[in-house]
């Protein structure tokens, strides 16, 4: 039997890289010289801290952010931005937290569209992904490109093919 996984992972070297990218340009950005904003991922837990000067930067890193994860390959859906904090020093802080995994409303969300095809898969939650089995290829791409079709609040991928 055919199967494969539905799964929002997330390419953690991708990430850093996209991260980096934006540290460079806003190092090189006229807007924020002398502006001391500080750029810093956490690997471990996913999260992006920054410190800038004003509204106009934060908005200015969260779009600088989206547009390099994006060349790099990483949807921009995959990220959440914190509501921006005043320092003590009258900058602004926030965090932008980076999310994998599809949770299980998401996943409830794939399985009842799935069912709603009417076709000879099943599928099934396993912890953050969900496994879809087939008898037919032909369905299971069928599955495939009705997901890649619809706009769901995560960005999936399909893993783990087997025939």
């Amino acid at each position: 039997m055919a199967s494969f996984d539905v799964v929002n992972e997330l390419d953690l070297q991708e990430l850093d890289n996209a991260i980096n990218s934006v540290i460079k340009e806003s190092d090189q950005r006229y807007d924020f010289r002398g502006s001391g904003t500080e750029i810093e991922l956490n690997k471990k837990d996913k999260v992006i801290k920054v410190v800038t000067g004003d509204d106009m930067k934060v908005q200015a890193i969260k779009e600088m952010t989206i547009k390099h994860a994006t060349k790099r390959g990483i949807d921009g859906r995959v990220f959440e931005f914190s509501e921006p904090e005043n320092t003590s020093k009258g900058q602004r802080k926030f965090e932008i937290k980076a999310n994998e995994g599809l949770g299980k409303d998401n996943a409830k969300k794939i399985v009842k569209m799935i069912k709603e095809l009417k076709l000879k898969v099943n599928a099934s939650i396993m912890d953050d992904r969900v496994r879809v089995e087939g008898k037919k290829l032909d369905d299971l791409q069928a599955v495939m490109n009705m997901l890649k079709a619809t706009s769901l609040e995560v960005p999936v991928q399909f893993v783990n093919m087997k025939s």
